[in-house]
């Protein structure tokens, strides 16, 4: 992970990483390894002694080798394997929104939908089928499902009644193209017709290989993920701790980062999974691979947020300093944060033993994708 760890001395360092039973899109506890915790606590009581404030240090120092990959790796084709599942997705979603009466509306659904993006977690959606033994005609309603609410959410995200951005994957954002009502509804429509998409058995193979009892479960899934105990509680919660002048403790900012970005990569990683047919205890595993790297995810976006520019992210850059928000690097330092990254990615690595190394090479370089990525 060489463009997030230059110079970094130390080791194990982030916070203590769980979802309540309580509030959490699974019943399964999810805790990080106890030495994480603990150096987190050391890191924290640290942090809090008087320093020189570090949130818009840019580090120019060169980055060191990174750590030799295992033969299956190096041999794994990743920019060739995001490119066709891209262009797989794309095709998809094209398919599943086409231009039909009211116009307007469906144009406002495509500009956003079909905008381009990284499409990370219709691919991991894939990638957690094909390493529990599907294929990606079994998951791709499942992907195209997250793909639909992950957009529906950026939509309402860029509202001037939340984040009030106007740029979007490097053009106006859906409010600003069309205008606020029109872009509320076509947020709207995209959440309604993800869970159409994946709860219709005409989405997927006719030979009946995914079951209609698996097809159940991913919808519960993906509606506890996207819902008041997942993705929307975390915005709430994100939207309640903005601008107070108060202090925002690690365990507020984890909640809010497990629930507002995690939890949606959760569900994309998790579906995959239980639509591949996984063994429930391969589905735990897979769930935990996902919080590390959903809170991962959230950890490169604070860190990206202070070192890139408007024009590098294709968004708006500095918004979460402007708005006066807790993030990793204002809490921990730029330092500490990109250690906590290093963590996360060494642990998401780790919940991944006992599968095929072979069938779970795009995961792991998925992880490490969204380590390095630059925007």
């Amino acid at each position: 992970m060489a463009s997030l760890a230059p110079c970094i001395c130390c080791t194990a360092v982030g916070p203590r990483t769980h979802i309540s039973s309580r509030s959490s899109c699974s019943s399964t506890a999810f805790r990080l390894p106890p030495p994480l915790r603990t150096a987190m606590a050391a890191a924290c009581a640290q942090r809090r002694l008087p320093r020189p404030p570090c949130v818009m240090e840019v580090d120019t120092c060169p980055s060191p080798a990174a750590e030799p990959a295992p033969a299956e790796a190096e041999a794994f084709d990743f920019k060739g394997y995001m490119l066709r599942k891209a262009a797989a997705v794309n095709s998809a979603l094209d398919e599943a929104v086409p231009l039909v009466h009211v116009e307007r509306l469906y144009e406002a659904m495509r500009y956003s939908l079909l905008a381009g993006g990284k499409r990370v977690r219709p691919v991991l959606c894939l990638a957690a089928c094909e390493v529990s033994g599907g294929r990606d005609a079994c998951a791709m309603p499942a992907a195209v499902a997250v793909e639909m609410i992950h957009t529906m959410s950026l939509i309402h995200d860029d509202l001037p009644i939340m984040d009030d951005d106007d740029f979007r994957r490097g053009r106006p954002s859906c409010h600003r193209a069309f205008d606020e009502p029109v872009a509320l509804l076509a947020g709207d429509a995209l959440l309604f017709l993800a869970f159409g998409h994946l709860a219709d058995p005409a989405s997927y193979p006719a030979d009946g290989s995914v079951p209609p009892d698996r097809i159940v479960r991913a919808v519960s899934e993906l509606a506890r993920c996207a819902g008041a105990v997942g993705l929307v509680a975390g915005q709430v919660a994100d939207m309640e701790a903005t601008g107070l002048g108060t202090h925002v403790s690690l365990d507020q900012l984890e909640f809010i980062h497990l629930h507002k970005t995690a939890a949606l990569l959760e569900a994309s990683v998790v579906i995959g999974a239980i639509v591949g047919g996984a063994s429930d205890h391969q589905i735990e595993q897979l769930r935990n691979y996902a919080r590390c790297i959903g809170l991962l995810f959230q950890v490169v976006d604070d860190i990206l947020d202070v070192t890139k520019s408007s024009e590098e992210l294709g968004k708006t850059a500095g918004k979460d300093l402007a708005s006066d928000k807790t993030t990793y690097p204002k809490l921990l330092g730029l330092e500490k944060s990109r250690e906590f990254a290093e963590e996360l990615l060494k642990d998401s690595k780790e919940q991944l033993a006992g599968f095929d190394p072979i069938k779970a090479a795009p995961l792991l370089h998925l992880a490490n994708y969204i380590a390095d990525r630059q925007k």
